[in-house]
């Protein structure tokens, strides 16, 4: 089985805004496109002018109905008017690809050394040279982020366009992702969230940025942040009156854990 390299100190990955996502597919297609031609080209497709096409995908985006929540009564700091805090119903686009993980279950499970994941950035690729098709690292992923080409008999996942961030003949700003280039409500952001003073480290405790099922001991290092807070009758809170400030960061924590789950 494969190893995992010490720790890395630089851990480079995505910020998801659940709040921003509209549920484009514009990430899904950008990567489709990017990654056809890149590193883990060809990214293939099957029957895909058939009635049921397939193929694979590294960016797949999920879209649930979510009931209302109960409103909730939490005071800001410093002001002893209570303010009722709920979410609206409404549908919930949810982005999915590969999380990164700090301790991934795809890596040490793989008996070829095929995934593996890098000392200097944390990014967990697949070396197709090595796979073997054998698909254990699938079965141990438990977010579904894995995807197996049939046409090549291999392990394909997202890369976080690595084969792009580091390209010096790019312009500095579009050396990220292509989904996140892509993105047109910017509800996508790339970087190290190994460093707190980092932009993404920044967004993540500002507006209390999640993992996906941290319960299971991978450590994702994607986080996820969720809609904001809402008064009773759907109104916003103010851009000032944060989640934390009203205390409500815990309940939209809790939701966002439920909404993820079904």
């Amino acid at each position: 089985m494969t190893g995992l390299p010490p720790p890395s100190k630089k851990k480079l990955g995505l910020v998801i805004d659940l709040d921003t996502c509209v549920g484009c597919h514009a990430c899904a297609v950008g990567c489709k496109q990017w990654n056809s031609g890149g590193i883990a080209g060809p990214v293939t497709d099957e029957n895909p002018y058939d009635k049921e096409p397939f193929g694979v995908w590294f960016n797949r985006v999920h879209s649930y109905e979510v009931a209302e929540t109960p409103a909730t009564s939490a005071c800001a700091s410093g002001n002893s008017i209570a303010t009722e805090l709920q979410q609206p119903a409404m549908t919930l686009h949810f982005p999915r690809s590969c999380l990164h993980c700090e301790t991934p279950a795809c890596v040490t499970v793989c008996p070829t050394g095929a995934s593996y994941k890098r000392a200097e950035d944390g990014i967990v690729l697949v070396d197709e040279d090595k796979c073997i098709g054998c698909k254990l690292c699938s079965w141990a992923c438990p977010y579904g982020a894995r995807e197996y080409s049939e046409v090549e008999g291999v392990m394909k996942k997202c890369t976080l366009c690595v084969d792009r961030i580091y390209n010096e003949n790019l312009p500095e700003a579009e050396r990220e992702p292509a989904c996140v280039q892509v993105c047109p409500t910017k509800a996508r952001h790339f970087g190290d969230l190994g460093d707190p003073e980092s932009k993404v480290s920044k967004l993540v405790a500002e507006r209390g940025g999640v993992a996906l099922l941290p319960e299971l001991g991978y450590a994702p290092v994607n986080r996820y942040l969720p809609p904001r807070p809402r008064r009773a009758g759907g109104e916003p809170l103010a851009d000032n009156d944060t989640a934390a400030e009203t205390g409500g960061g815990d309940v939209v924590k809790r939701w966002l854990q439920r909404a993820l789950k079904r």
